[in-house]
């Protein structure tokens, strides 16, 4: 079942990444959809260029290693601000909690989307973990 963010919810799991005061717990595949959303909203703010960095720091503070078999991934980062980029693109007057909600609720909300445009050999390589690297089964839509 998806847990449903009130807008004050994804601001605090933006704000709780950024800070790093987010519970270790509470970083869940929703709650990074949560903060990409977040931080693709703000005014000003370039997602693709902080998100790295930010999950990169707040993985440190929570005791996970950044290697090349853990930690931060580029290019399910990449991918999935894309696939909330392009979802938000076509809701800008929507309200954050429900745009998040109903993008959840569909197939690029889903935390195995990615398998229908990379296959695990490909998507789980070092160098896909370090760079983005292109679906090998299909291109992405957006």
């Amino acid at each position: 079942m998806l847990h449903a963010y009130s807008d004050a919810e994804i601001d605090r799991i933006g704000r709780g990444l950024r800070d790093r005061s987010l519970p270790k717990s509470e970083w869940t595949h929703s709650a990074h959809f949560a903060a990409a959303f977040w931080l693709l909203r703000r005014p000003g703010g370039d997602a693709v260029r902080e998100m790295p960095g930010l999950i990169r720091a707040y993985n440190e503070a929570c005791g996970v290693a950044n290697t090349d078999a853990a930690g931060y991934h580029e290019t399910i980062t990449v991918a999935s601000l894309r696939a909330a980029t392009a979802w938000l693109w076509v809701r800008p007057d929507s309200p954050l909690s429900a745009s998040l909600e109903g993008f959840l609720s569909e197939d690029f909300g889903r935390s195995d989307w990615l398998f229908a445009y990379w296959s695990k050999p490909v998507l789980f390589t070092v160098e896909a973990r370090r760079v983005w690297v292109a679906p090998d089964l299909k291109p992405l839509p957006f």
